[in-house]
């Protein structure tokens, strides 16, 4: 049931974006006469459509709108879609036009800026969703964020081998004074951070970072997780009511072996499922002892107090429009430090992209309507920000032509066109293969 929730969230939030993308170059088209042969969520490769307002079921149902201008359907390959505008040497390789001389309502007949704004219009169109969304976002729920003014850091093995310690509370990255605890991790990758300052017990350290680790850093999901100390909030009734533990506990170790955060703690629970286990607590400045019931789950019904430090800004609709531009232009801006990254090989950070199975992993297994707005806007943004690549194939490489015709007064031949496009799609494809082949390597718990 997870799988399949996932799933339709993907399916749903793509689609969405892929038709907002879509419209951009469909509007603009329209505004300056160009006609648009197609317009399709998916790709109907082989000339397979699951649904066509020109031919087959739909067309029967409704026959009005066969005889408009534009074909409008859904492919059976769910990799993206397309706006297919007449003129237009693209990704369909559909080079018929090219047999006679432009015809006014195609795109190649079109002066250059036009024809430039029909390429930007789907970027265009996806970072203006993404600013409706974050205002949507800002103006419902507010920005809440755990503060890292107090918080101290629970590390994995990564974090471990380049020298923090659990406990640790970072203090600066370099010049920069890092506010929000959850994007710690981000910060020491997208900043090419050299020196990390932190508080380790009374003592100031300085944590001097390894530039060739931040493709692991990439790669390396909860580095920074916060460091949670064990303790007693209440006791339900249940198996451990009269062990003997009162509120303001603090369980410091589990059958023996230190428990100084709540992480360690949950682990050593569980290799002791089902048993009865001796803990160490300290009570104000006594250690004292007690006895736990592990019940099958490594649980044992304590609850802990609410987590401190979360910071909550609460915007009015008017103070969420400038609220939510600002974060749309800073995600813009962080999205395209990863992909910097990701562009330099020795980071090894090409191993972090992903495909629709990583995205597929970053919703929910429930419904939630902030997550689900929220990781729209930010897809919209990394599909604006893709498209904007110099590829031919993507919108980027489109743009960067016409950019040389304005500037030159050049247009590129229609064969330099056609042999760019071929470039373009086999280096998509091989993004794509590296894409798959990195979700199919984590899954496997490998590389690629």
């Amino acid at each position: 049931m997870d799988v399949l929730m996932k799933t339709l969230q993907v399916i749903l939030a793509l689609s969405t974006l892929i038709i907002i993308h879509e419209a951009g170059h469909f509007t603009f088209a329209r505004i300056f006469g160009i006609r648009v042969d197609k317009f399709f969520l998916f790709f109907d490769a082989g000339g397979f459509k699951l649904l066509s307002t020109k031919e087959g079921w739909f067309s029967r149902l409704f026959p009005s709108l066969k005889d408009r201008q534009t074909e409008y359907g859904i492919g059976w390959l769910p990799l993206g879609g397309y706006c297919k505008i007449a003129g237009m040497i693209d990704e369909s390789m559909d080079l018929e036009h090219l047999s006679h001389e432009p015809e006014s309502w195609e795109f190649r007949s079109k002066k250059p800026w036009q024809r430039l704004l029909v390429m930007v219009g789907g970027v265009l169109y996806n970072f203006i969703f993404a600013i409706i969304a974050y205002i949507f976002i800002m103006g419902l729920w507010g920005q809440s964020y755990l503060s890292n003014r107090e918080a101290r850091i629970y590390v994995n093995d990564l974090a471990y081998e380049m020298g923090f310690r659990s406990g640790d509370r970072i203090l600066s990255m370099d010049d920069y004074v890092p506010e929000n605890f959850g994007m710690l991790q981000a910060d020491l990758a997208r900043r090419s951070v050299s020196e990390v300052t932190v508080l380790r017990g009374t003592d100031t350290l300085d944590i001097y970072i390894d530039h060739s680790m931040i493709g692991q850093v990439l790669n390396s999901p909860g580095m920074f997780d916060i460091a949670v100390p064990f303790v007693v909030d209440s006791i339900p009734p249940g198996p451990n009511a009269s062990c003997g533990l009162m509120k303001g506990d603090r369980v410091v170790s589990i059958a023996g072996e230190r428990a100084e955060w709540f992480q360690d703690a949950r682990k050593l629970l569980s290799a002791h499922a089902g048993e009865r286990v001796p803990a160490g607590i300290v009570r104000g400045g006594d250690s004292l002892s007690v006895t736990f019931q592990v019940d099958s789950a490594g649980l044992i019904g304590v609850m802990l107090p609410p987590l401190k430090g979360i910071v909550t800004k609460e915007y009015s609709a008017v103070e969420a429009i400038p609220a939510g531009i600002r974060y749309t232009f800073e995600t813009i801006g962080g999205y395209l430090h990863d992909l910097r990254l990701v562009a330099s090989p020795k980071t090894e950070a090409y191993k972090s992209v992903g495909s629709f199975i990583a995205i597929g992993q970053v919703f929910p297994s429930t419904w939630d309507w902030f997550r689900f707005i929220n990781l729209l806007a930010l897809l919209s943004v990394m599909l604006g920000v893709m498209n904007l690549l110099p590829i031919p194939g993507l919108d980027g490489g489109h743009i960067i032509f016409t950019l040389y015709e304005m500037l030159t007064g050049r247009k590129p031949s229609d064969r330099f066109l056609e042999a760019a496009q071929i470039v373009g799609l086999i280096l998509l494809v091989g993004l794509m293969v590296l894409a798959f082949g990195n979700d199919i390597g984590r899954l496997l718990g490998g590389g690629f």
